[in-house]
């Protein structure tokens, strides 16, 4: 297993279990944060099929919030994850995919999402 792979599963994990051991209340926070990175990356373009940009702007957005122990961090990293996933380039890619198909199940998501 690469590096890269190996953090991603780390960084998957970690949010997974945040969400999970979350209430409602923070939940609804996180929700509401993973909607808002959906609205700015759908602003963003890719750059030849490469999601770096988007990638980054949810990061640099997470950190932000994770700087203030914000919960809505949780929502950021998981569209940078999700986004990350969506390139395909991944090995396993498909079994990330379920796994994060099954965390936004957890969230109180008013619409549509947008993967």
């Amino acid at each position: 297993m690469d590096d890269e792979t190996e953090k991603l599963i780390d960084t998957l994990d970690w949010t997974c279990g945040m969400i999970a051991q979350s209430g409602s209340d923070d939940r609804q926070r996180i929700a509401l944060a993973y909607s808002q990175a959906q609205d700015l990356i759908t602003g963003i373009p890719l750059d030849g099929g490469d999601a770096r940009p988007r990638i980054v702007a949810c990061l640099q957005r997470s950190n932000d919030y994770r700087a203030v122990e914000d919960i809505a961090c949780v929502g950021w990293i998981l569209t940078a994850v999700q986004e990350r996933v969506n390139e395909r380039t991944l090995p396993d890619w498909r079994q990330f995919r379920k796994v994060i198909k099954q965390t936004l199940k957890l969230l109180p998501l008013s619409g549509p999402t947008m993967h």
